[in-house]
């Protein structure tokens, strides 16, 4: 087909019909370097750099895992995306073109029957063959001929039915929608920076959308589960206990700890403790620290005890260094909902 796409394009003077060839490919060793630009050009490269990198991984990252599963490989992540890294990286510092586990290459390869590293090797060598002896034949190649070559190759591989999970699944598909939409008006690099955006937003909306849960005693046992789900279980008499289910940030923390703030004063019958379990929070941001550090002030006004249970080490450790007279009435511990019941049941002398 090639051969015939380059005839095609030596006899058959394809331009005048508006059917683009290659074109003359200048090809010569540069010197690795960076690059000399001026500062608005190295902000416009952090842009495309940014959209490349996320199409590298996430084509590359599909294929490998599709093909790896197909074949029953094992998928190192970490060797992955240290090989594509270190491929992208010295094709720069010689002005080469982007490198990646690209899906119609890897198809292409597969059909070709490649079963070992071997294949890039000998792949490698094919196209400096070419480049040596055929490289102004090859700019006679009409660009159809290659899509044509491509869509061949995955016409095996691409399926609509991962797509149609999404919508069975009912999550994501607004994100589905919109970043196919995207890169379709937009193209291929914003419409992928319109489509992470879109990511991004969706994520703050459901992390700052959480509700805080209120906990109960199931079965007279170890374990405290959400009243509201589970109505069979049990309150603690003189005990709230709360848990917010998304992570502490800044779009939420202030409306989850109004949220119990206002479960603690409206208590039926009143309590005198009040257990903040974060177990869904392993780190806590500067505007956490401060609404939580406001918090401990507003439960102490009430003359409650609380007890911040599940509290990991980096929210336990910053926490820790607030004033000694802001943390009075005020417990932190990294241990289960289970003992800070008990520490709070425990008699006060």
């Amino acid at each position: 087909v090639v051969a015939l796409g380059i005839a095609a394009g030596q006899w058959l003077n394809l331009p005048a019909y508006g059917v683009k060839l290659i074109g003359v490919i200048d090809l010569s060793l540069e010197v690795p370097l960076l690059p000399v630009l001026p500062f608005t050009d190295w902000l416009r490269l952090g842009e495309l750099a940014f959209a490349m990198v996320m199409i590298l991984y996430a084509e590359s990252y599909g294929s490998i895992s599709s093909f790896a599963l197909k074949h029953g490989d094992r998928v190192s992540t970490n060797r992955d995306l240290l090989a594509l890294g270190a491929a992208n990286l010295l094709s720069g510092l010689f002005h080469g073109m982007p490198a990646g586990a690209g899906y119609s290459a890897t198809s292409a390869n597969e059909a070709a029957g490649a079963g070992s590293r071997l294949a890039g090797i000998v792949a490698a060598g094919v196209v400096l063959l070419i480049v040596l002896t055929v490289l102004p034949w090859i700019a006679l190649t009409p660009e159809p001929v290659l899509a044509a070559i491509v869509i061949h190759a995955l016409a095996r591989g691409l399926s609509l039915q991962p797509l149609g999970r999404y919508f069975i699944w009912r999550r994501d598909r607004l994100l589905v929608i919109c970043a196919v939409a995207a890169v379709l008006v937009l193209g291929v690099l914003d419409g992928l920076l319109l489509a992470v955006a879109i990511s991004v937003v969706l994520m703050l909306k459901q992390m700052s959308s959480a509700d805080i849960q209120v906990l109960g005693q199931m079965a007279g046992g170890h374990d405290f589960i959400d009243l509201q789900r589970h109505p069979d279980a049990k309150e603690i008499p003189g005990v709230l206990i709360v848990r917010p289910s998304e992570a502490l940030f800044f779009a939420n923390v202030e409306r989850i700890l109004g949220g119990a703030l206002r479960l603690a004063r409206h208590a039926q019958p009143p309590v005198h403790t009040v257990i903040l379990s974060l177990e869904e929070s392993p780190d806590l941001d500067g505007t956490s620290i401060e609404a939580l550090e406001a918090f401990f002030l507003q439960v102490r006004a009430e003359d409650k005890l609380l007890i911040l249970a599940r509290l990991k080490h980096q929210a336990k450790a910053a926490l820790s260094k607030l004033p000694a007279q802001e943390l009075e009435q005020v417990i932190l511990s990294g241990l289960s909902v289970d003992v800070a019941v008990q520490q709070a049941l425990k008699p006060t002398t």
